[in-house]
């Protein structure tokens, strides 16, 4: 196979094609998020406002009830752009009719809480804030933008209200905010209100935007310590933040009167602490067996993804310097779950699958909670997760590197150093976002480091077969007289800064992410130990730098070219592993357990049907690259 900078750039514009694809339909995606909450914020618009409209069957505000009508219309003709939604349609023309027939309040706010279901399970994963600004800031973020209109303490009669028709809206009311969600008021808030005077403050973060909408949510109610210390609430964020009380109360019939009220009125508590990742994974299984119970296999599937990647995954490097057997067990059953929900073996083996697992979960939490992790454990934890996460991207990055300069490329080094610098740089700032300004799922992690090691990995096995072709120093002479005096163009440049940004990107949040799951479990005695381990990883990653680049300098020409082939197939090989072990974490790619139980962390060995066939099928590929010269041999001869 040859190979040249033509050829070099076009593959990297099948690469980012790739890439491009996937950010467009994430941008698609997007699109429809934003009608799906729009649609949202007309539906529980008709909720909270229908009684100002009618009463007894009867027209009490005319204006009041063209807008019902008019949003009830939108509603319907929108659902039905999405022919695949069959639930969407039949919901959204059953609320046109009622309201037409001008329906109690009790039909329409049924329809209303059905709808906004299926409009909530066909919305991608809310981002959600970890945390708010503080109550002062809140307080004169609301001064300074919503106090004009709806007033100092929000009673909807601010210097300008009397100005304004439709009349801006009183958030102490107690009987409307029942019917609001905290969701509805960040939309509004997010993107205003058409044909009002409610205008868009998308000029604030998302984190302000949070706050004023909870605390707007907040006016109504009057928060009880009595009451909030005494009751507790099996319930998640998304849910206290998508559904409004009397939704809640609706949906769970189990749940004290007031209990969601005294959250709505101090928001705060919802923030003020992280839980532990073990209890997000408990918490999360319980879900997951309530809505199978429910028959929402969809949403179950959800639940046990993010039992194991938003809980598990976060403690196992730490559980590993234990009991490995207890951390392999947990990791399969939570994986082998996911399996019984889609093939629906029913709520009995579902629930005894799900007791199993949380039984190992209270010995994980013993193990890990009842005990200080030692410093040899944790010495060897943080130096084995820098030396594993750092080595395959330093050698991709290595790699080239040797090539380039062996290529007499060397002003091509500087886009290369660009690329795992601005990696580093992209992953600090993405931890840094996720802990202050959004939550990133697990599954959304996973997805993103499943798709960057498959891009790697057919780079890499594409620059290898190359690098095979040029094995011979014959060859190579041929390549270098053919091509030294052409200059790499803007294209290719940027194509390799791509491939190394790509390589190490992956690498670096899901590195910061087990030390700050590893740093919950070490005492502040402990932290110098910790550091010692990082150390260590470090220094050896220097050392390999300095032997690989020392070494294949000096090696004749083919013999480097060789050895970097073989360098080159065998990280291919182990990236494409991960990535699919990634993609199957992440829900995307199905599990189909191979008959032996093992698995080889180092290589990207998974025993799994789907990863296996992949890694067999480049390990084939790879064979059939070495036989073949001695196969044209054999046939000479």
């Amino acid at each position: 196979m040859t190979f040249s900078m033509r050829s070099f750039k076009r593959m990297f514009f099948h690469v980012f094609f790739v890439i491009g694809y996937l950010i467009s339909t994430q941008t698609s995606a997007s699109i429809h998020t934003e009608g799906l909450r729009q649609l949202l914020q007309l539906t529980e618009y008709i909720s909270v406002d229908y009684t100002s409209a009618i009463t007894d069957g009867k027209i009490v505000d005319q204006g009041e009830y063209q807008e019902m009508l008019d949003f009830s219309n939108i509603i319907a003709e929108r659902a039905a752009r999405e022919p695949s939604e069959q639930a969407m349609i039949r919901l959204s023309k059953s609320l046109l009719y009622a309201v037409q027939a001008k329906k109690t309040l009790v039909e329409i706010q049924g329809l209303t809480s059905e709808l906004k279901n299926v409009l909530i399970k066909n919305s991608p994963q809310l981002l959600l804030p970890t945390s708010l600004v503080s109550p002062s800031t809140v307080k004169q973020l609301f001064k300074n933008n919503c106090a004009s209109c709806h007033g100092i303490t929000g009673k909807g009669d601010g210097e300008l209200a009397s100005q304004l028709s439709p009349q801006p809206t009183n958030f102490n009311e107690r009987t409307r905010a029942l019917d609001r969600s905290i969701l509805g008021l960040y939309d509004v808030i997010t993107g205003g209100l058409d044909d009002t005077a409610m205008p868009s403050f998308n000029n604030l973060t998302a984190k302000q935007r949070w706050s004023l909408a909870l605390y707007t949510g907040s006016l109504a109610f009057v928060a009880d310590e009595k009451q909030q210390k005494n009751n507790t609430l099996d319930l998640s964020l998304a849910e206290l933040v998508q559904y409004s009380p009397n939704e809640l109360y609706r949906a769970k019939t189990d749940l004290d009167k007031g209990v969601v009220e005294q959250l709505r009125a101090n928001p705060e508590v919802l923030f003020s602490t992280t839980k532990a990742p073990l209890t997000i994974a408990r918490d999360q299984l319980k879900k997951t067996l309530a809505a199978f119970k429910n028959n929402d296999v969809i949403l179950a599937q959800q639940f046990a993804v993010s039992a194991y990647l938003d809980g598990f995954e976060l403690v196992e490097n730490n559980l590993d310097a234990y009991d490995s057997s207890l951390r392999k067990g947990i990791e399969s059953n939570l994986l082998g779950l996911r399996n019984e929900i889609i093939n629906n073996k029913g709520s009995a083996n579902l629930d005894a699958s799900v007791s199993a697992i949380l039984r190992q979960i209270e010995q994980a939490e013993f193990l890990l909670n009842d005990s200080s992790i030692s410093d040899s454990a944790l010495f060897s934890a943080s130096f084995i997760i820098l030396l594993r996460e750092g080595l395959e991207a330093l050698l991709v990055v290595l790699a080239l590197f040797t090539i380039l300069v062996r290529s007499n490329k060397k002003e091509a080094v500087k886009y290369l150093h660009f690329g795992w610098v601005a990696a580093l740089i992209a992953g600090g700032l993405t931890w840094l976002v996720a802990q202050k300004l959004v939550t990133i799922s697990g599954a959304s992690r996973e997805t993103m480091e499943g798709v960057a090691a498959l891009l790697a990995a057919i780079v890499l096995f594409y620059i290898g077969f190359w690098m095979h072709s040029k094995t011979q120093a014959d060859q190579w002479q041929r390549y270098v007289q053919q091509n030294i005096n052409k200059s790499l163009k803007a294209g290719t440049l940027w194509g390799i800064s791509g491939l190394a940004f790509i390589a190490v990107y992956r690498e670096v949040f899901e590195t910061v992410l087990f030390y700050q799951s590893l740093l919950t479990q070490t005492n502040s005695s402990q932290q110098l130990v910790l550091f010692s381990g990082f150390g260590a990883a470090l220094a050896m990653l220097v050392v390999v730098a300095w032997l690989m680049i020392k070494y294949s300098i000096k090696l004749p020409i083919g013999r480097f070219f060789s050895i970097t082939t073989y360098l080159l197939l065998a990280l291919s090989f182990i990236l494409a592993g991960k990535a699919i072990t990634a993609l199957q974490e992440a829900a995307l790619i199905s599990i189909t357990r191979f008959p032996i139980d093992f698995h080889l962390a180092w290589l990207g060995i998974n025993s799994t049907w789907q990863g296996i066939a992949m890694q067999a099928f480049i390990l084939f590929c790879s064979s059939m690259l070495f036989f073949k010269p001695w196969l044209k041999q054999r046939r000479a001869g």
